[in-house]
């Protein structure tokens, strides 16, 4: 037998193995302005797994023919610390690190009013400080925090959550047991001010009805990660106008 199926994720009750509903998000907290020497910067914590961005520019490349006429290029660089797992990771970029850090430039580069600044570029370090699952959609999360800390004008904030399967039941929020031994997994990410999906990933198997289903909670999840975005600015720039 495999350890998926020795595996008890949820229990008798319908609870998960740390106590959370099928639905339940875990605890999310959200930091803006946590870098002084960046343009703009968000820490954001989806349970145990916290993640940093930080975002500088708009500003000239150090070469030159990386410019666009027509407007800013994205950059983002996704890396996970060698000290956010409980095995040490090697420094160097590994090729799911660069994988990711394209998805999320993907999920972020229709959002972003890049036209607002041509010949520039815009980027983004993201790092994965401590992880425990759902570092690519956290990720999101914090690069669009960091990029509305930073003033670059975008259609809408983006957040972004995974919705997986684990015992035949989806499950909301994936942390890493469940996201390690569970039967799916689909990261999910979007506007919704914009009623816009901008990453929508699927690894392992689900039935059409399961995708529809996923994706209204994943959808529904989106929106209250949107609001807690929209909360954390508020209270920034309603504290800055306070000390003017």
């Amino acid at each position: 037998m495999s350890g998926k199926t020795q595996v008890r994720l949820i229990d008798e009750n319908g609870l998960r193995h740390d106590g959370r509903r099928f639905d339940e998000l875990r605890p999310i907290r959200m930091q803006v302005g946590v870098l002084a020497n960046a343009t703009g910067s968000a820490l954001v914590e989806y349970g145990k797994t916290k993640v940093l961005a930080a975002v500088y520019g708009p500003r000239e490349p150090f070469q030159k023919y990386m410019v666009l006429p027509d407007r800013a290029i994205l950059r983002v660089r996704y890396h996970m610390a060698p000290f956010s797992t409980t095995e040490r990771k090697n420094p160097a970029p590994s090729r799911r690190e660069i994988e990711l850090s394209k998805v999320i430039r993907e999920a972020l580069e229709d959002i972003v009013l890049l036209a607002e600044y041509p010949r520039t570029v815009i980027d983004i370090f993201i790092e994965v400080l401590q992880a425990d699952g759902g570092t690519r959609v956290a990720g999101v999360t914090a690069a669009s925090l960091a990029l509305a800390d930073a003033g670059i004008p975008m259609k809408g904030l983006v957040a972004g959550v995974a919705v997986g399967k684990i015992n035949g039941v989806l499950v909301l929020d994936l942390d890493e047991v469940e996201d390690s031994m569970g039967e799916a997994d689909m990261p999910i990410a979007g506007a919704p001010d914009l009623g816009l999906i901008t990453l929508f990933q699927l690894n392992g198997v689900l039935t059409e009805e399961e995708v529809e289903k996923g994706l209204s909670m994943a959808w529904s999840a989106i929106e209250k990660i949107v609001s807690m975005e929209k909360e954390v600015l508020r209270s920034k720039f309603e504290a800055v106008g306070e000390e003017a």
